[in-house]
């Protein structure tokens, strides 16, 4: 090996040849970010007859390292939206720091008339699809809830690709593998939201979030839940804790370690 201190590590040039410097460059094609690091997993929603809940667990895990335990998920714009971010957290506070600029945009205008839920989903749906057609997108997948222009409850998504999609009971991440079909037996369409009531759209929140802490690697038990309704506006909890956990259906699972069959 070459031990001059200008060239450490590396082998002698008269006995290898000089090294081969062109794999240094860094004049070819720009490359983003296509493999997030940094993530956080589902986001679930529902409507109810007067508003909407939406929760999302406090992780954000590291690769599958559960590194960062205080993460906060859920982000409140004005008093009667709020927005739930899945995936990458450096794009997530990205799109806040946006979002907080759109709202002092708003709140120092003259207009008199402030954003609703429908339109800072539609101001998101632009945001992801014009990032994604430079071919550099935001690696989100998020839910927007809140009440629209006319006070009803408003329930909907986007994605990284600018792709938008309404429907009563929404997931993102592993949840819309294992939180939905528990949501959609409560609300499997928008004619059966009429007949939820408050009570029963949290409790099923709250079940799913507990399906989804014993099921997915990549969730918490501390998690989020904010409930936006025309009378009190959006009430957020951010430090909430899963109750009645049992871990007895592990006794039932077999093929994993030591075990007497």
């Amino acid at each position: 090996m070459n031990h001059l201190p200008q060239a450490w590590g590396r082998p002698r040039d008269h006995v290898y040849g000089p090294y081969d410097s062109s794999y240094l460059q860094s004049n070819g094609p720009k490359a983003h970010t296509s493999s997030p690091v940094v993530t956080g997993t589902s986001v679930l929603a529902v409507k109810f007859k007067d508003g909407v809940v939406i929760a999302a667990d406090n992780l954000a895990s590291y690769g599958s390292l559960a590194r960062f335990t205080d993460v906060k998920r859920l982000r409140t714009f004005n008093r009667r939206t709020v927005v739930g971010f899945g995936g990458d957290v450096s794009d997530m506070q990205y799109l806040d720091r946006l979002l907080l600029s759109l709202d002092i945009d708003e709140n120092y205008g003259s207009s008199g008339h402030d954003l609703n839920a429908r339109n800072v989903h539609t101001y998101l749906s632009k945001v992801m699809y014009k990032r994604r057609s430079d071919i550099n997108p935001l690696w989100n997948h998020i839910l927007v809830a809140g009440l629209d222009g006319d006070d009803k409850p408003f329930l909907s998504s986007v994605d990284l690709l600018g792709t938008t999609f309404s429907s009563p009971t929404l997931a993102t991440g592993f949840g819309a593998h294992l939180a939905q079909p528990l949501l959609r037996k409560l609300a499997d369409s928008e004619s059966a939201v009429k007949d939820v009531t408050r009570e029963q759209a949290v409790a099923a929140i709250k079940e799913c979030m507990k399906v989804l802490f014993y099921r997915d690697a990549r969730s918490l038990d501390k998690y989020s839940i904010a409930v936006i309704t025309k009378e009190a506006g959006v009430e957020l909890k951010e430090d909430e804790q899963l109750q009645n956990q049992s871990w007895a259906f592990a006794e039932m699972i077999k093929g994993y370690g030591t075990q007497i069959v």
